[in-house]
């Protein structure tokens, strides 16, 4: 009976249903207010991670499809945005309601297309996602006010381009605050999660968003170099990659485009010793297991001060012990599927070198499904700052630890990337937060938490981390002629 007592319960399977979305065998491109073919009649298939499943063909997008959407946004935006603000806010907060509506529905989708748990997808993205409508539908009557001039203008056609990290919520960061502006929309999902802004597509259309306004264009990185290229594109928004944000500042350069890019990042996540360590250790969590770790903002470097150190890795293990990796659609899963097999590839190298360069690597013991894409949760310690996974950017559930003494060496380390995106910091003291704040270039500094996002707040990096600002009335400025 003793030994019976001293297992843990186990959690019984708790699946969520999949019948509440009606997948189509394929997808059409969104053009001007209707689903249509690609010029060239090419398509791809989006497969789910977690199962390797193809979930529907999708029509693939080239230059002439982009073209053609531009030409539609062109042609709504005179009339979009001589509409009165209070007018747009009306099919902003149409569109918010029909995303609570049918949130389940959304929620389920994201997580069979992009392999993320549906505790997340459930309780975060698409809370935020409604959340961006209805905050930028309560500016839409108010530019005038958000402190860029009195008659602040739209820009005209916005280019959008991003990732498949967080999809749909991605999807609302950039066409909320561009419709709310008076500004119309060309958006390319990524190629692996293609499914949900498709869906969204019908949302603009049962919300009776006239045509034109948004438009959604599935495809590879030609399409989105064609969308970021093209001549009568005022605007270009860009989430994802370092490498692909140069790329596009090197394509936009000496024209009259408007840009931000939100890009990679290396944060560090600082833990003094007088932090609450148990609820330091959930942050540190969050913060690096979160979506895989598939987070630009992601908490990847854990900076403790030495005289923690051990008891802090301690109550870390014990807790990532705990961690149930498998079925995304199970609502006890806390980590998910890698998106795709190309960055499981990357995430696994990147994971090797940690060893081969002489850092200890632990993980929980884990059972992996055995078809899809899996990665056990992973902490390094022994890290230097010359190893490669304490420098690169992984985006997946790998954890790197280094140790500091004093706060000025916990600056200094926490600075020492290329990235600046974001950070967090542990102490019980609010004069130290406010110190360290400051002398940190992080776009978004997290005190005694991480990973927590509001619509209310800006969002954005310094370096190669990118440059503008989304969220917040801040996130209006990219969209309009000041």
């Amino acid at each position: 009976m003793a030994a019976e007592k001293s297992q843990p319960f186990a959690y019984a399977p708790a699946p969520e249903s999949r019948a509440v979305v009606d997948l189509a065998p394929s997808y059409g491109l969104f053009v001007d207010g209707e689903f249509t073919e690609a010029a060239d009649g090419r398509v791809f298939k989006s497969v789910s991670p977690s199962s390797e499943e193809v979930l529907a063909e999708v029509a693939r997008a080239g230059e002439q499809d982009v073209d053609r959407a531009v030409k539609a946004a062109r042609r709504a935006f005179e009339k979009w945005s001589a509409l009165p603000g209070a007018e747009r806010a009306k099919y902003l907060f149409r569109i918010a309601r029909i995303v609570q509506e049918r949130s389940r529905e959304l929620a389920v989708l994201e997580s069979l297309d992009n392999g993320k748990p549906i505790r997340e997808t459930r309780d975060v993205d698409l809370p935020l996602v409604a959340a961006h409508f209805f905050y930028y539908a309560g500016w839409a009557d108010k530019l005038a006010y958000a402190g860029f001039g009195p008659d602040p203008k739209p820009l005209g056609v916005a280019g959008q381009v991003i990732p498949w990290n967080f999809p749909l919520l991605m999807l609302a960061w950039k066409i909320a605050p561009a419709l709310a502006a008076g500004n119309t929309v060309v958006l390319k999902p990524a190629e692996t999660t293609p499914l949900t802004a498709l869906f969204f597509a019908d949302i603009c259309r049962q919300a009776g968003l006239p045509r034109g306004v948004v438009n959604i264009v599935p495809g590879y990185g030609d399409a989105g170099a064609a969308l970021v290229a093209h001549e009568d594109v005022d605007k270009v928004a860009f989430t994802g990659s370092t490498e692909v944000g140069k790329a596009i500042a090197r394509t936009v350069a000496g024209s009259r485009k408007k840009v931000t890019l939100e890009l990679g990042g290396k944060a560090a996540n600082i833990v003094f010793d007088d932090a609450p360590l148990d609820q330091a250790v959930e942050g540190i969590v969050n913060g690096i297991f979160f979506n895989q770790g598939h987070v630009c903002c992601a908490g990847s470097r854990l900076l403790v001060q030495e005289s923690v150190q051990d008891e802090l890795l301690d109550a870390l293990k014990r807790r990532m012990s705990t961690l149930r990796v498998g079925d995304p659609l199970d609502k006890n899963t806390d980590i998910g599927a890698i998106n795709s097999a190309e960055q499981l590839a990357r995430i696994t190298e990147l994971a090797e070198s940690g060893e081969a360069e002489g850092a200890q690597r632990w993980a929980p013991p884990c059972e992996l499904p055995s078809s899809g894409y899996w990665f056990a949760p992973t902490l390094f310690t022994g890290v230097t700052q010359a190893h490669r996974i304490a420098r690169e950017e992984i985006f997946g559930p790998v954890l790197s630890v280094l140790t500091f003494r004093t706060p000025a060496e916990a600056v200094e380390k926490a600075n020492n990337t290329p990235y600046g995106l974001s950070a967090g910091i542990w102490t019980e003291k609010g004069s130290r937060i406010l110190a360290m704040a400051n002398r940190l270039r992080a776009g978004v500094v997290w005190a005694n938490t991480f990973n927590k996002f509001d619509p209310t707040s800006p969002f954005g990096g310094y370096k190669e981390s990118g440059y503008g600002r989304e969220g917040g009335r801040h996130g209006l400025e990219a969209y309009l002629d000041v």
